[in-house]
């Protein structure tokens, strides 16, 4: 691939479309800090996406990567697939960790993160890239908000402690590694900038 090639190049009509639904979708929705407004992730995880060159699909899937999981599980599926296609609807079920109607149901921490781990390794390339720019994303968030507040707080928000989540990240880092995901690089930078913070 030259230069030239790299990237979505201009986004359509489908990717405003994308941006309404996941705004719809997420609107009264928080990020686990404070009352940062979910979207803001979303938006990020979907830039990211395209800076890594990706294709306008993958970017949409991105913005939608989580209204399976925090928004009405399979049957929200069902709406991505009849609005967005095939394409998009399956790679947002690829980066999805439960598709419980009920986000106050799913199934426990671990057995949900060992099961994502486990389809990280087959997943299509697209959906490995969203996953790892979901995950810089979260990672990069929890770092700035503890800097920004100086609060060792913020780490009780997150179930898996800080050895589980450590585990989980690393796990990560380590399957996009070996998948030659070009994400996995940052990904590690950052995984390792939180650790010399998180304080035990």
């Amino acid at each position: 691939m030259t230069l030239d090639e790299f990237g979505a190049g201009p986004l359509s009509a489908r990717f405003d479309d994308a941006l309404l639904f996941a705004s719809e979708a997420h609107r009264t929705q928080t990020r686990k800090i404070g009352k940062v407004p979910y979207l803001s992730h979303v938006l990020r995880v979907s830039g990211l996406v395209l800076d890594y060159g990706a294709s306008e699909d993958a970017a949409i899937a991105a913005l939608l990567h989580d209204v399976v999981e925090d928004c009405g599980g399979l049957a929200m599926s069902e709406k991505v697939r009849a609005r967005f296609g095939d394409r998009v609807a399956n790679l947002v079920l690829e980066t999805t960790d439960s598709t419980a109607e009920d986000s106050s149901k799913k199934a426990p921490w671990r057995e949900r993160k060992e099961a994502f781990i486990n389809r990280l390794a087959s997943c299509s390339p697209d959906g490995a890239l969203i996953i790892g720019c979901d995950k810089l994303d979260n990672v990069t968030s929890l770092t700035r908000a503890v800097v920004a507040l100086d609060c060792q707080s913020v780490f009780s928000k997150f179930k898996g402690g800080r050895s589980g989540e450590f585990w989980y990240w690393d796990s990560i880092v380590s399957i996009l590694s070996q998948r030659t995901i070009p994400v996995a690089a940052e990904l590690s930078v950052v995984v390792e900038r939180l650790r010399k913070i998180w304080i035990l």
